[in-house]
């Protein structure tokens, strides 16, 4: 649709900000480009949704580390922290009436658990994964997942036994908040212990990899750029674990000043094969995009004197105490067994469109292990180092290998 605009007001426009043109010739692109000037040699951490890249500063190459779904362990332990909301999913279909839907979905989700409950051993997690922050933790591992397996098993054998038996409030006593001779680790902690397991795996590997990278931290900037899980997640500083990760593990020495959250931002294709070139043409595009911003925010004390100035919002929302009853930001977790706090993380996670699914706990292991001197067998993972896991019942495997889904 074309419409009429003045040419004269347009040139106008165009003499302050013109971002569309090549020539970066506007007069806040010459404050830019004199910020930009300032941080050629700032080392540039920038994040996609798959990749973390640090680029040095000056030309020098750039290192990338790939996390979430680029990490071994990731999909598998997923897998199993998807187990709750797979089951409180099959709850809202059951509450809409959907009772065929919801019929066929726990057996589809029955028979790949029992195939799990098969594959599932040790060795697994000590030879296939190898995972190095795992390694002493192997066989509680491999037990909490075949314990998790067969909570969740005896759930929907359950339900789909009993009439009216899948109700919300089934759903809580009986997995989430169960406490039993027979099972007793809740679904909670069980979602739990795999976050904390993912983060113990993802903040050991960055602890190591940012230390040998020896990074200037005050002068650092970082740029998490294009999506972050769900379309509306991690879109601030407060949202995305990755700042609160930094954070930790530069001992607080990243400005907050210093990190933009840009989902609209491009970032860089995820290398493959060791091919860097995507990465290495990314560099100019955001190091530009970021000194655009940085000037602007140079300009307002310059026009501004003796107003109230900005201050980062706090990345964490206070502490729960008895008598709250709803939140607005992650409170801090206090210890390991912290478990209201944790719960209420979760339930924030699934309710706030703006959290990540996988923060819950990820912050805290972190703090933990910087603490720890990045040893993670000196860190305690909540629900999988506070808690045993029943051994395994060989006839309970062999049971739930040929589900039985009348």
């Amino acid at each position: 649709m074309s419409f009429y605009e003045s040419p004269e007001l347009k040139a106008l426009f165009a003499v302050y900000s013109d971002s569309k043109s090549p020539h970066r010739d506007s007069i806040a692109d010459h404050l830019s480009i004199l910020s930009m000037k300032d941080n050629l040699d700032a080392p540039l951490i920038v994040a996609t949704a798959t990749d973390l890249a640090v680029y040095g500063g000056s030309g020098a190459a750039p290192q990338v580390r790939g996390f979430r779904a680029n990490i071994p362990g990731f999909t598998e332990l997923t897998a199993i922290s998807h187990l709750g909301p797979a089951l409180g999913t099959l709850v809202a279909l059951a509450v809409r009436g959907e009772s065929e839907l919801w019929r066929e979905d726990a057996q589809r989700l029955r028979a790949r658990m029992a195939q799990v409950r098969i594959a599932n051993k040790p060795d697994l997690w000590r030879g296939s994964l190898g995972i190095r922050a795992f390694i002493g933790r192997e066989d509680q591992i491999a037990a909490m997942v075949d314990y998790a397996c067969e909570l969740a098993d005896h759930f929907l054998a359950r339900a789909l036994h009993e009439p009216d038996y899948l109700t919300p409030v089934t759903l809580r006593s009986d997995y989430l908040d169960v406490e039993t001779d027979e099972f007793p680790v809740s679904g909670n902690k069980l979602m739990i212990a795999t976050f904390g397991l993912y983060a113990l795996d993802h903040a050991h590997g960055l602890i190591d990899w940012f230390d040998e990278l020896q990074i200037d931290w005050p002068r650092a900037i970082f740029a998490i750029t294009g999506r972050q899980g769900r379309p509306t997640a991690g879109t601030t500083k407060g949202t995305t674990n990755l700042v609160r990760i930094l954070r930790h593990i530069s001992g607080d020495r990243l400005p907050l000043s210093r990190v933009f959250v840009a989902p609209t931002m491009s970032g860089f294709e995820s290398p493959a094969n060791g091919d860097l070139s995507s990465v290495i043409a990314a560099e100019g595009s955001i190091r530009w995009q970021v000194a655009r911003v940085m000037s602007s925010t140079e300009i307002a004390p310059l026009m501004y004197e003796g107003y109230p100035t900005f201050v980062e919002p706090p990345l964490l929302g206070p502490e729960l105490t008895s008598g709250i009853d709803h939140v607005s930001e992650f409170p801090p977790v206090r210890h390991e067994r912290d478990w209201d706090t944790m719960i209420t993380r979760l339930r924030l996670t699934l309710e706030d469109p703006r959290q990540l699914l996988a923060a819950g706990v990820t912050d805290f292991v972190t703090q933990r292990l910087v603490a720890a001197a990045n040893d993670p067998r000196k860190v305690v993972v909540p629900g999988i180092d506070t808690d045993v896991y029943p051994a395994r019942s060989a006839e309970s495997a062999n049971r739930n290998a040929q589900p039985d889904n009348r």
